[in-house]
């Protein structure tokens, strides 16, 4: 037989070790996995000279916005990013223009990004206004329900326990997982409506309205919701050290719980915030340095689950406002991911297993995503091609995002996104996007019988 492709000559991470092989590829699937001499012969052949293949990464946490907010990102420019930073596979978040929250609002979004994406994009809905729709919601697709709990976003009443606790049961029932942020609204309303009585209007009065207790209240409010309900529950972005023993504490006591970290609280810390100014403004914030090195120490030990870059769009004007309430929290991240821990493989602080396990593995698994996260035959062709050894300098005004800004802005990193492969197709080659708009695929969570 003549398959589609044949990647030859690389090394490739596949059974938790790197291997010299070719990799044969078609109708999008990984065929076969050996030595060039026994690949089948191919419509394509292309020469990979000895770089590193790895899954594609899979970013659960990333806002293509598009829609009522296309001025910020569209699907075409943010997934044009994701294929620039080695990304397949996306996770798209509810908080858009319209909220997407219902059977016609997820329906219309995923007409929409037919035509644009180029990488796997998975939609989350947020909560209905009634727990019966979730079902519907989660036959036309959705990967996963999301919960805000710092702001009312979706139709869940955030301050009545037993409505989460309804929805949540409904998600169990519907074997479907719910990411959840983990700010307690009620405390985060009464310190902002405070700092702005006191025309407090600086980062110490962002960060003080933002506080380790306002992540950690509702951290623990959820987990004692879950005990209840048993459902699987995702915590988003965790940034603070109480926090992450409350969900440590969670899953020793077998709760079916996991969480994320970001590049930039992994990466920066409050200094960074105070330095930069707006520009690095994120819910949660960053953190100080003591909660960085609890976060590193949550990756080392394997209680944080998985790597998300909560790639969050907006224009240069939204972030330079100089009321601080009123600027537009978030910061790009699906170019900059991949590459901030590839440069912690060569210092020797992350095994190349790590980074697969935080990128790939663990967000195909928790989300149910069959056929993607491990290089093996029969799985799908989603593939990052690496250049362990290049350096180069972030240089935000090259991003293919909309969002031409980075608190990693000159940063030099070592480890370097060649090419970018999805269902076998060449989107990304050396840092251009070489596939048309529409190249990639709508993915929905496989309904459990």
């Amino acid at each position: 037989m003549i398959v589609d492709l044949v990647l030859n000559n690389t090394k490739a991470y596949i059974n938790k070790e790197i291997k010299d092989c070719s990799i044969a590829i078609d109708n999008g699937k990984i065929f076969k996995i050996s030595k060039e001499a026994n690949m089948p012969k191919a419509e394509k052949r292309i020469n990979l000279k000895g770089l590193l293949t790895l899954p594609g990464s899979i970013d659960a946490h990333v806002h293509l916005r598009d829609e009522g907010k296309a001025y910020k990102e569209d699907f075409y420019t943010g997934t044009a990013a994701a294929a620039a930073g080695g990304v397949t596979t996306v996770l798209d978040m509810p908080n858009n223009n319209p909220v997407t929250m219902s059977v016609e609002t997820l329906k219309n979004r995923i007409i929409t990004a037919k035509k644009r994406i180029l990488v796997n994009v998975g939609f989350y809905s947020a909560f209905p206004n009634k727990t019966d729709e979730m079902k519907q919601i989660a036959e036309e697709g959705a990967v996963a329900f999301k919960l805000f709990m710092a702001a009312k976003i979706g139709g869940l009443d955030v301050n009545n326990d037993q409505s989460i606790k309804e929805a949540f049961r409904k998600a169990r029932e519907l074997r479907i997982p719910v990411a959840v942020h983990a700010e307690d609204m009620t405390m985060l309303e009464k310190a902002e409506r405070e700092f702005k009585l006191a025309n407090r209007n600086d980062v110490e009065a962002f960060l003080k309205a933002h506080s380790e207790t306002v992540e950690v209240k509702a951290v623990k409010r959820l987990i004692e919701i879950v005990k209840q309900t048993r459902n699987q529950v995702h915590f988003c972005h965790i940034s603070t050290e109480k926090g992450l023993k409350a969900i440590i504490d969670g899953k020793r006591n077998g709760l079916p719980i996991t969480c994320e970290a970001t590049p930039h609280h992994l990466f920066l810390s409050v200094d960074d915030l105070k330095k930069i100014g707006t520009m690095t403004l994120t819910v949660p914030p960053l953190r100080e340095k003591p909660h960085v090195k609890n976060l590193w120490n949550g990756i080392k030990k394997r209680w944080i689950d998985i790597i998300a870059s909560d790639h969050a769009p907006h224009t240069l004007d939204e972030k330079k406002t100089r009321n601080i309430w009123k600027v537009k929290v978030g910061i790009p991240g699906l170019e900059t991911m991949l590459p901030l821990l590839l440069t912690e493989v060569n210092r020797g602080r992350l095994a190349i297993s790590d980074v697969v396990r935080l990128t790939s593995e663990k967000p195909a698994e928790i989300f149910g995503l069959r056929g993607k996260g491990f290089i093996k035959e029969g799985n799908d062709g989603d593939l990052a091609v690496v250049d362990l050894h290049e350096k180069y300098t972030i240089d935000p005004s090259k991003f293919h995002s909309k969002a031409k800004f980075s608190p990693f802005n000159g940063w030099k990193v070592k480890g370097k996104i060649m090419k970018t492969f999805v269902s076998g197709k060449l989107i990304m080659d050396e840092g251009e996007i070489v596939a048309e708009a529409g190249s990639g695929t709508v993915i929905r969570r496989a309904m459990h019988p």
